[in-house]
């Protein structure tokens, strides 16, 4: 076990942590959006289509970042700079339908999954780290279950997935009663204690989240798992989480650790839906040393 500025990491299994604190260890700071490091900008081609990309480039080992629903390619400043940094080759992108990428197309709006693996393609990248968070995390295990030998990792934040067991489905619905939707994004994307906090950072990922969507037009996954599905999977995991996560709590992170085979799970403090982006003091040290350990 290892307890890291506000963070519980427990190994294997989806076993709660033993000791520490991660509920009061660390208070949330308020950390400035960092200068980005250069990155390559372009468009990759998908099926009636095209992503918007940006890539840090280099050698080292690729790290490609799924965005949440919320956002686009453009929600990772936090991360950017920090992992070409540690020496990691940074690929971010915007999924169909978001910021500076092509809509789908109603009659055959294709897959994230499938959009993923010709952007993958397109870079001429073998094997590399896969990481998504809300949605973004859904996408992330619909190409785990799908082209695992690609992946050397996969870390998921905050995602309630496409897993199609009733008691999970009938759980998740419990946690959105009527309305729920209907709220601000601000509100339910962020913890409190980051919006009683920091405002700037607040209008920064509201200025992101405006922009964000340019079409009503959704993506179905590629797959319909069931929990056997995710238990066959042996790529190591990270289920990194935020306590006060109002689309998926802690409670939902360690029911799906319970499925995977190679997991470490995290739970960082006085964080909502969107832990990349609240507590990247927390969300980057623990990313890295799980990328280090898997790098190869």
């Amino acid at each position: 076990m290892l307890a890291a500025g506000g963070a519980a990491f427990a190994v294997g299994g989806g076993s709660a942590a033993a000791g520490g604190d991660p509920w009061t260890g660390s208070p949330l700071k308020i950390i400035p959006i960092p200068e980005q490091v250069p990155a390559r900008e372009g468009y990759a081609p998908v099926p009636g289509g095209r992503l918007w990309y940006w890539d840090t480039g280099g050698r080292g080992t690729p790290i490609i970042l799924m965005h949440p629903g919320s956002g686009s390619g453009e929600v990772w400043p936090y991360q950017q700079p920090y992992f070409a940094k540690a020496g990691h080759r940074v690929i971010g992108f915007s999924m169909r339908g978001a910021y500076k990428s092509s809509a789908p197309d109603p009659a055959n709006p294709g897959t994230g999954a499938d959009d993923l693996h010709s952007l993958v393609q397109y870079l001429g990248i073998g094997k590399f780290h896969l990481v998504g968070v809300a949605y973004g995390g859904g996408v992330a295990l619909d190409y785990a279950l799908t082209r695992e030998e690609r992946l050397l990792s996969l870390s998921i934040s905050g995602s309630l997935t496409s897993v199609t067991n009733q008691d999970y489905v009938d759980m998740l619905r419990r946690l959105r009663p009527a309305g729920f939707n209907d709220m601000p994004a601000s509100f339910i994307e962020l913890g409190p204690s980051y919006r009683a906090l920091n405002p700037e950072g607040m209008a920064a990922w509201t200025e992101i989240h405006d922009r964000a969507s340019t079409s009503d037009v959704g993506q179905p996954y590629l797959t319909k798992p069931t929990w056997a599905d995710v238990e066959r999977l042996r790529v190591p995991t990270l289920l990194l989480w935020g306590d006060g996560d109002l689309y998926s709590p802690p409670s939902v992170q360690r029911v799906m650790a319970s499925h995977f085979r190679n997991v470490e799970t995290v739970v960082a403090s006085e964080s909502g839906h969107a832990p990349q982006w609240e507590r990247s003091d927390i969300y980057n040290p623990v990313l890295r040393r799980f990328l280090r350990k898997h790098s190869r």
